[in-house]
């Protein structure tokens, strides 16, 4: 079916075209038979061909729009994966930011796949328990590495515990906010310093880690790696300027790579998911829209070969278009920000005293 689709798309449009072509035609020759082919009409035929090609391209783009939506819905029989595909990549998976979130769970996911893992993120008490619980629940290998991506010099000790590794599968899972209540560029308390660890962490860490991985993909001739964005990145998103713009840069990196590599059989998306239940989201309550990391793992696990971008399921695939459809202005007013700031503050305050008591 998903070779099929690659061929209806083309079909209906080379059909579209010959049937406006044949149209014209038919118009020009019934119109001079009756001798009406004055220059107002032919005027108005000339329109008539305007506005049929118009509709025409139209219903091609949204066309494509549900054909793919389509097969979003239908992920194991529009994009099959081997059951070996995992482990055939390689004998070990990497997974940065692993502590917690969506690293955790690809790291569980992964694992349970039958990969060895190494699981990065900054506190190395928290990384121990998780490599416990993955090496208990898996049987697993799991090697731990500690580290601050904020930092600018760490790269070198990560490159020297993974030299000798044979890495099938990158997971460039670690990010951060800013600041956890939404503002303007001008108004972050610390401002150089948010600068630089959104830079760090966001930008530098994923191509830093992609330096170091893709080479031995590139000549072993197979690889994976999946590169976090999110939902957010999907438009301008005041509020979330910095961070927001930081996500589209993986997105566009991880676009490029994959054009690049992707004769060397490797396979580079990345993933822009929306709501999830994660510290960085305030653990908000799990339901249709808001996933916990676990459910929309083994959602984005099934599209690895749906391009080199998707939302990682079907909810946030429609959530993506629904965004794109509002008019930027609705999202630009002051009233929309200020209502953003005072909807995530009163979320905040109430994770703080849920913690609490």
């Amino acid at each position: 079916m998903g070779v099929s689709s690659n061929w209806v798309i083309p079909s209906l449009s080379v059909s579209l075209c010959h049937w406006t072509q044949n149209f014209f035609l038919q118009h020009t020759q019934t119109h001079r038979s009756l001798n009406l082919a004055i220059p107002e009409k032919q005027s108005m035929d000339f329109m008539e061909l305007i506005f049929i090609c118009l509709g025409a391209a139209v219903v091609v783009y949204y066309g494509v729009k549900l054909l793919f939506f389509a097969r979003m819905l239908f992920p194991k029989l529009c994009f099959p994966l081997p059951k070996t595909f995992f482990t055939s990549m390689g004998e070990w998976a990497v997974v940065t930011g692993a502590s917690e979130g969506i690293g955790r769970a690809y790291a569980f996911a992964l694992a349970e796949r039958g990969m060895n893992v190494v699981i990065m993120s900054r506190t190395k008490a928290t990384l121990d328990q998780v490599a416990k619980e993955i090496g208990e629940t898996t049987g697993q290998t799991v090697k731990v590495i500690a580290t601050d991506f904020t930092n600018q010099n760490v790269f070198d000790e990560i490159e020297a515990q993974l030299k000798d590794l044979n890495v099938g599968i990158l997971v460039n899972n670690v990010g951060t906010l800013p600041s956890h209540i939404p503002c303007k560029f001008l108004e972050f308390e610390e401002l150089d310093k948010a600068i630089t660890n959104v830079i760090n962490c966001n930008v530098k860490t994923m191509a830093k880690m992609c330096k170091m991985i893709l080479p031995g993909m590139a000549n072993r001739g197979k690889g994976l790696i999946l590169n976090i964005s999110s939902g957010i990145a999907t438009i301008p998103f005041p509020l979330y300027t910095l961070y927001a713009a930081s996500k589209v840069f993986v997105e566009r990196f991880s676009q490029g790579l994959q054009a690049e590599y992707k004769d060397k059989g490797i396979i580079m998306q990345a993933i822009a998911p929306f709501g999830i239940s994660t510290r960085m989201a305030g653990y908000q309550q799990t339901n249709t829209v808001t996933l916990s990391p676990e459910d929309f793992v083994k959602s984005s696990l099934l599209y690895l070969r749906a391009g080199d971008k998707t939302n990682g399921s079907v909810c946030h695939t429609f959530l993506g278009w629904l965004l794109q459809a509002i008019p930027l202005k609705v999202l630009y007013s002051e009233f929309m920000q200020h209502s953003l700031q005072d909807y995530v503050k009163k979320k905040t305050a109430q994770t703080a005293s849920s913690s609490a008591s």
